[in-house]
């Protein structure tokens, strides 16, 4: 089968959950918190993975299925596909009427990740890529910017875990606070890793996301043309910390961001 009939399915499984997250917007309940009192869930969450599972399952019930809520489940293709969704990202935006927010899509074939869709319903906009034809938001192609070094100024974004990871990442800002380089916190990693991809952004790091919060956005990112790593520069998504830029300063971020900076 194609990238472009499996974007089709992750296309409009993104579509038809934000059509949920606008129905509920400002009226969604929080049902519980999760790891710490401000990591949020609300019948939301809930909804839009079970509709995403939905649409994935009309078309192929025999891949594997990733999701933030529900977990892993296992299909039938021997784990050459496995879906990686994200039904809202930026739940406590969500929860306080903040726009900020979205749904995400991957998939992966063979442990790569091959297609991606994010969706920001306030918007309207569509970012989408597969692997090796580019990348585009709402059918446009999309670059990322040309900035050459982080006191340009680069803008960049980060954002913080719910557990006291985030203590560590408060020392890494405010190295880049001390360079005057201007940083901004969202919310909502896929969109941060969106809006690298578009050059709204010059680069993004965080800790302790999980595959969900940035399958499909990382490939949106190297797609349009940026570079995306761990810490120590190794091609991983999913490590402990993931640094997204346009390329050019991304090692001069990365030594801002290591332990012996």
């Amino acid at each position: 089968m194609s990238y472009a009939e499996l974007l089709d399915v992750a296309v409009r499984a993104a579509r038809v959950a934000g059509e949920i997250h606008l129905a509920h917007l400002g009226r969604a309940s929080v049902l519980r918190s999760k790891s710490s009192y401000a990591d949020l869930v609300t019948e939301v969450d809930g909804e839009a993975e079970r509709v995403i599972r939905e649409v994935i399952a009309e078309r192929h019930p025999d891949h594997a299925v990733l999701g933030e809520e529900e977990g892993l489940g296992a299909g039938s293709s021997g784990g050459r596909y496995r879906w990686i969704v994200d039904p809202l990202d930026g739940t406590v935006n969500y929860a306080h009427g903040y726009p900020v927010f979205c749904v995400s899509v991957g998939l992966e074939e063979d442990g790569q990740r091959v297609v991606g869709a994010v969706l920001d319903p306030t918007r309207n906009e569509l970012f989408t890529a597969t692997r090796g034809g580019g990348a585009y938001m709402n059918g446009g192609p999309i670059r990322v910017s040309t900035t050459p070094t982080l006191t340009t100024p680069a803008l960049v974004a980060t954002g913080f875990p719910y557990d006291t990871s985030g203590e560590r990442n408060l020392a890494l800002v405010a190295r880049l606070l001390r360079l005057g380089v201007p940083v901004r916190r969202p919310g909502a990693a896929a969109l941060d890793l969106c809006n690298v991809a578009s050059g709204r952004m010059d680069a993004f790091w965080e800790l302790g996301l999980k595959p969900w919060d940035c399958a499909a956005g990382s490939l949106i990112v190297e797609e349009a043309g940026g570079r995306v790593t761990d810490a120590h520069g190794r091609p991983d998504p999913y490590a402990e910390m993931i640094v997204a830029t346009n390329g050019p300063l991304h090692a001069e971020l990365l030594s801002h961001l290591g332990p012996e900076a």
